[in-house]
């Protein structure tokens, strides 16, 4: 009797906690936000960013600070909200019934880890570019910066995809219970979310000649649409897990990247 009343206790305190935090309906509103955002703001969020870019390679502080604190952002935001969100989201989910753990080979860490790879490599090369030019750097600095790189980027699989890992314990930090973590976790991962489109908008610029032919359109627009899954993905994978099964979710992810891939088809770039 007792157990089962400090069950039906917890279960009365935390309905409210897991409708604050938790919702199977947060990756439809990531993929509207995102779908709005490419539609209104990121075209000239990505011109904003490459003007960034460019006082940052003619020298200026200020702009490789902003650029520098965005490639930590890609590493630190996914990792700070998944951790911020596990309590709620396995909380929610041994409720139901049917739930079970996210399978295949998109939620591999193997896969994620070479994501984060590329991602990596991509900053590294232009920050050691930004601040040695045409020169070779160091030794010491190159071997550095990758093996730091791999360090962190183990770090960040690790972390991000004990997500997936029911807690054997609820956590002992009161903050990491309450309903403002799940919040504040939904936050990290949505502007997570923003850098990675950023960033996917910025290859969207790239000059391209006209289109050639049906082939040439279709093979680009394949190109486009894997391109655009490919690093939507890795921000999407913790909504994922909830609505992978939805025949909707596939749909409903190609329309918040198809105004990024209208304007390269028919736009230039």
């Amino acid at each position: 009797m007792g157990g089962d009343s400090q069950e039906d206790g917890r279960t009365k305190s935390g309905g409210t906690e897991d409708i604050a935090s938790e919702s199977r309906n947060r990756g439809f509103f990531l993929d509207l936000f995102v779908g709005l955002l490419n539609l209104v703001a990121m075209p000239a969020l990505t011109v904003a960013f490459l003007a960034t870019a460019q006082a940052a390679s003619d020298g200026d502080r200020k702009s490789e600070r902003l650029l520098f604190a965005m490639a930590i952002g890609m590493f630190v935001l996914a990792p700070l909200g998944s951790t911020l969100k596990r309590w709620h989201y396995h909380r929610r989910r041994s409720r139901e019934t049917s739930a079970e753990p996210p399978q295949g080979c998109l939620f591999n860490p193997i896969f994620s880890f070479c994501l984060t790879a590329v991602v990596f490599a991509a900053v590294s090369a232009y920050v050691l570019q930004s601040v040695y030019g045409k020169s070779e750097p160091p030794v010491g600095i190159f071997v550095g910066s990758v093996f730091g790189g791999i360090g962190l980027m183990v770090a960040h699989t690790v972390i991000s995809f004990r997500y997936f890992v029911p807690p054997k314990s609820p956590p002992r930090s009161a903050f990491l219970r309450s309903p403002i973590s799940g919040i504040l976790g939904d936050a990290c991962l949505y502007a997570n979310t923003v850098l990675f489109q950023l960033v996917w908008n910025v290859l969207a610029t790239a000059a391209l000649p006209p289109v050639s032919g049906a082939i040439d359109f279709l093979v680009r627009l394949f190109v486009l649409v894997f391109l655009g899954l490919l690093l939507y993905f890795p921000p999407r994978m913790f909504y994922l897990a909830d609505d992978i099964g939805r025949p909707t979710t596939w749909l409903t992810i190609l329309l918040a990247n198809s105004p990024v891939i209208v304007r390269v088809l028919f736009g230039g770039g």
